[in-house]
């Protein structure tokens, strides 16, 4: 079966198992959507979500319904989606939930929480934990229907143009890092600086900041930020599993015909696990490449790690004192959090754990 015609068959057919042909066809008028994404051309594995969920609806449609791709800043920049969306300018877009954090904190918890949950239990939190079902009741609040379109894996800790071995070399230390993170590293003394993905390489040659953090080595290597910060830090305790969203403009999500909707959901879904497939899939060879070249790799130390997480702890407490969507989601996240561990103990540490020292072993 070629690929089209399974796309079809996986989307329409799921989409109406019960529906006559003639009904389907009926309910599949001609429409054009544009969707703004949050990422550049460049960045061809998260911004290529966007690609793959605009061509997998064309064809599962016969090309009836259109998505027209827009990268970062062609309709508005990536600050300015969540409001374009709501508002109507464009019916979609596809970013991390957590960059509309001054909106709202609670628009974080959407994408990741400091020390919450890894990707497939992020995902299994979304599906089937509740966790998608809490996100829109808040994202109605902004005219916006929300589901999984993607997640990274879990990210870097950043690039430093200096060695970070205690909590004491996080002082003053001016850092590209926003939302709840942001919060976290101020408690502990660093100076979190919100700046655009593409004005992170100048700023750190200039040494406007000291580091940033983005995403992982194929996305890093990409942008070049071990040209101007050798130290490479691991892991990004602040973004175990993040999600990246894809947001219909609430009335025009009513106003789509079921079928639809279903074949909109199995796009996001198959964006979902695809680009979680080519993260894996790519950053080791983009890490040797790195390291190839002089990066230097350090893990985050004990003293950082359990000073970072004391400090998270307290912000969630801080932050759901005062807003009662923050606190009915993050308690959501903690209590999955704590069972998933549960099991991930028994079974997924003990294998990879053994795995791992195999692999040393040769």
């Amino acid at each position: 079966m070629k690929r089209r015609q399974f796309m079809q068959a996986a989307a329409v057919g799921a989409a109406a198992t019960a529906v006559a042909a003639p009904a389907i066809a009926q309910s599949m008028p001609e429409l054009k959507w544009r969707l703004q994404s949050g990422f550049p051309k460049s960045l061809d594995t998260i911004y290529g979500g966007a690609e793959v969920i605009s061509k997998f609806v064309s064809e599962a449609t016969d090309g009836k319904f259109q998505i027209q791709p827009f990268a970062a800043g062609e309709i508005v920049g990536q600050p300015q989606i969540a409001d374009a969306v709501g508002n109507g300018t464009v019916e979609m877009g596809h970013t991390c939930s957590y960059y509309y954090f001054g909106k709202d904190p609670t628009f974080a918890l959407g994408t990741a929480a400091p020390f919450g949950l890894n990707a497939r239990q992020m995902n299994a939190w979304l599906y089937q934990g509740g966790g998608n079902d809490l996100l829109n009741e808040f994202y109605a609040k902004h005219n916006m229907y929300g589901m999984p379109a993607g997640n990274t894996g879990v990210q870097m800790g950043g690039w430093y143009r200096k060695e970070i071995k205690t909590v004491d070399d996080l002082k003053g230390l001016k850092i590209r890092i926003a939302g709840i993170a942001g919060l976290v590293m101020q408690k502990l003394g660093a100076v979190p600086q919100q700046i655009p993905g593409g004005d992170i390489y100048p700023s750190l040659e200039r040494g406007t900041i000291d580091a940033a953090e983005w995403v992982g080595p194929y996305d890093d290597e990409k942008l070049g930020f071990s040209k101007v910060a050798p130290y490479y830090y691991y892991p990004g305790f602040w973004e175990g599993g993040p999600a990246i969203h894809l947001f219909v403009n609430q009335a025009k999500w009513k106003e789509l015909p079921k079928a639809y909707q279903a074949i909109l959901t199995t796009a996001a879904g198959y964006a979902n696990n695809d680009m979680l497939a080519k993260y894996d899939a790519r950053n080791p060879a983009a890490l040797r490449r790195l390291l190839g070249s002089g990066t230097q790799l350090r893990p985050f130390s004990q003293e950082i790690l359990e000073a970072a997480y004391k400090a998270t702890h307290e912000v969630f407490d801080e932050v759901s004192a005062k807003n009662a969507d923050f606190k009915k989601v993050i308690d959501s996240v903690k209590a999955f959090r704590n069972e998933e561990y549960l099991w991930f103990q028994v079974a997924e540490y003990a294998y990879d754990t053994f795995m791992i020292r195999a692999r040393a072993r040769g």
